[in-house]
């Protein structure tokens, strides 16, 4: 294993260029995994522009619109690590809606939002159509081991220390969740990419 420094765009031009070149007849489902603290959404934004210039479409979704209601999510309280890692994403809604669609013979048509956490109400988004070839660039944390249909995922890595140095101090409660999933889930393995992102601005890409 090697690790090689990068800086932010160039990680961006490597991870365009690995997605870029998978099949275009096919629609490709691409996940941006990693801690809240590493800021997945931030990678995942970063990569729209340059497959469009590889032209491919792209179709931007948030793990964080599929998230259940409060009722179900806060069942065990609003602080409980078990219910954060098991339960606050609904990734049946996840697959059915967005994941499904882009299969090879699928519909290409994506809800692109479920649920708004912040109002705890349907999102009432429409469905919008990705044209085959097209790339769907999700990020979310947590989703490796929930037996998603993805394409390509990249795991953006934090050691223990610099997550819990990067989360802030009124969600350190939902540490033991991030260790419970490199524990049980070792997503360092399952990612087809993974990032060492403990110094946001000098990632690492890790190579077998």
């Amino acid at each position: 294993m090697r690790v090689r420094p990068v800086s932010f765009d160039v990680l961006v031009t490597e991870v365009a260029d690995r997605i870029a070149a998978l099949p275009r007849q096919l629609w490709a489902r691409v996940a941006v995994d990693g801690a809240a603290a590493a800021e997945p959404g931030l990678l995942a934004d970063a990569l729209a522009e340059p497959l469009r210039v590889r032209g491919r479409p792209v179709l931007r979704v948030s793990a964080g619109d599929f998230l259940r209601p409060a009722s179900l999510r806060l069942e065990h309280g609003r602080r409980d690590p078990d219910s954060f890692y098991l339960n606050w994403l609904d990734a049946g809604a996840l697959r059915r809606e967005v994941l499904d669609p882009l299969a090879p013979q699928g519909s290409g048509l994506v809800l692109p939002s479920l649920w708004n956490p912040v109002t705890d109400r349907a999102t009432r988004a429409e469905r919008v159509p990705l044209p085959p070839g097209g790339v769907l660039l999700l990020d979310g944390t947590l989703l490796m081991g929930q037996g998603l249909p993805l394409d390509l995922t990249v795991h953006l890595r934090l050691s223990e220390a610099a997550l819990a140095r990067r989360t802030a101090p009124e969600l350190h409660w939902t540490l033991p969740a991030y260790k419970r999933y490199m524990d049980e889930v070792d997503p360092d393995n399952l990612a087809d990419l993974v990032v060492r992102a403990d110094d946001p601005r000098h990632p690492a890409l890790v190579e077998s």
